[in-house]
Formats: structure tokens, C-alpha cells, sequence
């Protein structure tokens, strides 16, 4: 069991408030773009475009500096209650140095996003100490199942995670309790030992990846691992590892022994198969939201 560690939570969101898309990665699309707002007004919502939203620099949602217009106002802006980032590729990295956390860290909100939106946790749990949610974002709603969508409203409008998945064979047993941090592998790895680097002591570290080699997340783990990223965790969550890709030599591993290699000398349970990632079954996890972790024989259970 970890110690108590106290992160800034933003209120809950209820009916009425006021709510941001923006883009700081890969550019939106605008039937897209209305299906998601369509949902997000369903819940009660009310909808406030990124000036920048509909702009596109090559891959980007606009150039760096509209980009991070677009997030700044929304972080420093007094009525907004969460940020829903549109979409992850590449892009959110590229403007982390600049944001100003000071109006947001007296005024926090949601922001929701996953994959390369995980440069952006990194930063708000670092620098904000403030949790926020990793989860799916406006261009994948119309294909997602109806249980990711509710697992996002539950956790943004009642603050709250509960889950109970099948326990699977790879799976250390044992509980936990702590805070999640982490994301995107190969967005962790390039963020380790810079100043948006995560703190993974007592914590329950989740990671998730797409369309990687299995010698890069191999090479991506041992980074972490040389780190001391995996060595004093609680747990450990392993989301989708989906559309992997092996050399013509096979890599000679699965994910799972990969994993299960780097932390076969601690002593935490390990939950493999976790239903959060690029897919369309992608539940909703409070980051830097304490929770407990049971891995059990037949049954996983995680709850705040």
C-alpha cells in the first residue's frame, strides 16, 4: 500500500458549464468536430471553439503558436470548467515550453485527452500538481462504445472510477493504492528526465501503445526501467498494445513477457488487458486521482 499523495482536483462538471475543444497536436475535422460538440451539448455542455481549431499547417491544427493560443486562453480562461483536447499524432509536445501555468493552477480544469495528448498530462501533473483525465477525445466519439463514452461522463461529472474487468493468465496478483500516472509509452520515454518527467514512487503507473515495434517498446521499457520509473511502484495497469509490428527476425517476445521481464524482481501486482488505449472500448482514468487496484485470480477491480 502507497502513501497519501494530495493532487489539485478540478470541480466536477455539471449541467451548464462552459467546456473547451482545442487542438495542440494533428489537425480536426469539422463533421467530426459537430458530432463530438453534438454529444458533449447532450450532456448539458455548452460548447466554446478554440479560435484555432479549424487551421491546418501541414499535419497541425494550425502552427505552434496558434496551437498554443488556442490551449492558453482555454487554461487562463475564468468560465471554463475542461479542456477536450480533439485529437492526439504529434504536436503537443512541441509547445510545452511556453505554456503559462499560473491562471490554471489557480483556476484548474479538466483536460481530457490520451496518446500524444500524454505530453500534456505530463505537464499538469509535473508542473500544475493537478490531476486530469486520460480518456477519449471528440474525433474518435462516434465509433466509441457506449461504455467509454459513460466511463468519461461519470468520472468528469461525478468524479468516480469503477471498474471490474476478467483477470487474465500474464497478471501478478495482489492490490494497491495510489494515485495513476502515465500514458502513452513512447510519450513517457520522451519526456524521461526532463522537467515534465512523471514522479512514479507509490504510484500506479498505466501505460498504453500503438503501432510500434516490439523491439522499440522493449528498448522504450528499459528507458523507464534504467530510470527507476518501474522499481517502487504500487502497481502496475498495461492498457492496449494494439496494431504492433515485428522485423522479417522476429523480436522473439510478446508484449506481456516483455513487460513481466523488467518487473519480475518487485513485488506489485501487474494487470494486464486494461481496457484503455487506441481502441474503441477506451474507459476513462482520473490521473493523479487516487484509486485501489485489485488483481485477483478471476476478477480486476479498480475503483476511487
Amino acid at each position: 500500500m502507497s502513501k497519501t499523495f494530495t493532487s489539485t482536483v478540478p470541480p466536477s462538471l455539471k449541467k451548464g458549464d462552459q467546456v473547451a475543444i482545442v487542438a495542440t497536436a494533428r489537425y480536426a475535422d469539422l463533421k467530426i468536430l459537430e458530432f463530438a460538440e453534438q454529444l458533449l451539448e447532450s450532456w448539458g455542455l455548452k460548447l466554446n471553439r478554440g479560435k484555432n481549431l479549424l487551421k491546418k499547417h501541414y499535419n497541425f491544427a494550425g502552427n505552434d503558436a496558434e496551437r498554443l493560443e488556442d490551449l492558453q486562453r482555454a487554461m487562463d480562461h475564468p468560465e471554463l470548467k475542461a479542456i477536450f483536447c480533439f485529437r492526439g499524432g504529434y504536436g503537443s509536445t512541441r509547445i510545452l515550453e511556453k505554456i503559462e501555468a499560473k491562471k490554471f493552477m489557480n483556476s484548474p480544469k479538466w483536460v481530457i485527452g490520451f496518446s500524444d495528448v500524454t505530453a500534456l498530462h505530463n505537464y499538469i501533473g509535473t508542473i500544475c500538481n493537478t490531476a486530469s483525465v486520460h480518456a477519449t477525445m471528440p474525433i474518435n466519439y462516434k465509433d466509441n462504445s457506449d461504455n467509454a463514452l459513460r466511463s468519461l461522463k461519470q468520472l468528469l461529472f461525478e468524479k468516480t472510477m469503477n471498474y471490474c474487468i476478467d483477470s487474465c493468465a500474464e497478471n501478478i496478483l495482489g492490490q494497491a493504492s495510489g494515485p495513476i500516472v502515465g500514458g502513452n509509452l513512447a510519450i513517457l520515454q520522451s519526456l524521461s528526465g526532463t522537467k515534465y518527467d512523471i514522479n512514479t514512487k507509490g504510484k500506479i503507473l498505466f501505460i498504453e501503445d500503438v503501432d510500434e515495434y516490439l523491439y522499440n517498446i522493449d528498448r522504450m521499457l528499459w528507458t523507464l526501467q534504467h530510470a527507476g520509473k518501474l522499481a517502487n511502484l504500487a502497481g502496475l495497469i498495461v492498457g492496449g498494445f494494439t496494431q504492433l509490428k515485428d522485423n522479417d527476425d522476429p523480436f522473439g517476445m510478446t508484449v506481456q513477457q516483455i513487460i513481466l521481464e523488467k518487473v519480475k524482481a518487485y513485488h506489485y501486482p501487474v494487470c494486464f488487458n486494461f481496457p484503455s488505449g487506441h481502441f474503441n472500448d477506451n474507459c476513462a482514468l482520473g490521473l493523479n486521482l487516487p484509486v485501489k487496484l485489485i488483481v485477483g485470480s478471476e476478477k480486476v477491480e479498480l475503483s476511487n
